[in-house]
């Protein structure tokens, strides 16, 4: 029984360890997908808070909106709006995410860059205006919801 706890123990630690927070309970309601509001900000000017971008499709200068005006323009629910786009850029319309499979998220949507084609003639909607549009139409793509987007159920949006 005594060696089962140390392996329980060292299992526990190494959790703990991998996942970078530590196992306690006041944080067991908190979505498991990265807030990019807590990442380094030295990559295009602060857009693209994961560090990893090889470019900077929007620029280098941080760009912020109201979350609330932008998701009040859209007939979706505003809180499942407003906090879909708090934890995707923050609000930042000029904010990038490159992904491991290369491809882009942009704007205050992060919309993917496999949508730009069809939402934003190939380029990248960094555009706010550009940017609400794709989301509409991601939004429609996904049956009326926000199923699409990676956050929606850190929100309780799915």
């Amino acid at each position: 029984m005594k060696s089962f706890a140390v392996v329980a123990l060292f299992a526990l630690l190494f959790v703990v360890a991998v996942s970078g927070r530590a196992l306690d309970p006041a944080h067991a309601s908190e979505p498991q997908y990265p807030v990019e509001k807590d990442a380094p900000l030295n990559t295009c000017g602060g857009n693209c808070p994961s560090d990893d971008c090889p470019g900077c499709p929007c620029g280098d200068t941080r760009s912020t909106v109201s979350i609330s005006s932008i998701c009040s323009k859209y007939g979706w629910s505003q809180s499942c709006c407003e906090c879909i786009v708090s934890h995707e850029s923050g609000g930042d319309a000029n904010a990038a995410n490159y992904n491991s499979n290369g491809s882009y998220d942009i704007g205050v949507f992060q919309i993917n860059s496999v949508n730009w084609k069809d939402c934003s003639g190939g380029n990248p909607p960094c555009d706010v205006t550009t940017n609400l549009n794709c989301a509409i139409q991601v939004w429609k793509w996904g049956g009326n919801s926000f199923k699409l987007w990676s956050t929606c159920g850190g929100c309780g949006c799915c």
